[in-house]
């Protein structure tokens, strides 16, 4: 039986990261994926960064998904094991949506979270 996939990411945030990747300018340093980790801040202590990678560091879970890699940070690895990653786009907001089973909590402007 095979493992669960350590994260997801829906065909909404995977056709707007191949649609932002698209944008990227020909001088760039090469793209190889997002990587996704885990930053301390906010109200809840926690908070979802999302960069693009450019290279694989040593310890990083490596995750193909829908076309997109995903480059998960060795230290965030454990808060982020099962989570989804959106894309909402509609008359309120707009912008990437991590549904994250692991979290307890999130600060009253939904910016941070916590485990």
């Amino acid at each position: 039986m095979a493992s669960p996939q350590a994260m997801r990411i829906t065909e909404a945030a995977a056709s707007r990261v191949k649609e932002l990747m698209a944008r990227r300018q020909d001088g760039d340093a090469p793209m190889i994926g997002l990587r996704i980790g885990v930053g301390k801040r906010g109200c809840s202590g926690m908070s979802y960064e999302m960069e693009y990678a450019t290279e694989k560091k040593p310890l990083d879970e490596v995750v193909e998904d829908k076309g997109i890699t995903l480059l998960i940070d060795v230290q965030a690895q454990m808060f982020l094991f099962g989570t989804e990653i959106d894309y909402v786009d509609d008359k309120f907001e707009s912008g990437f949506v991590f549904r994250n089973p692991n979290e307890k909590g999130r600060c009253g402007c939904g910016e941070s979270f916590h485990v």
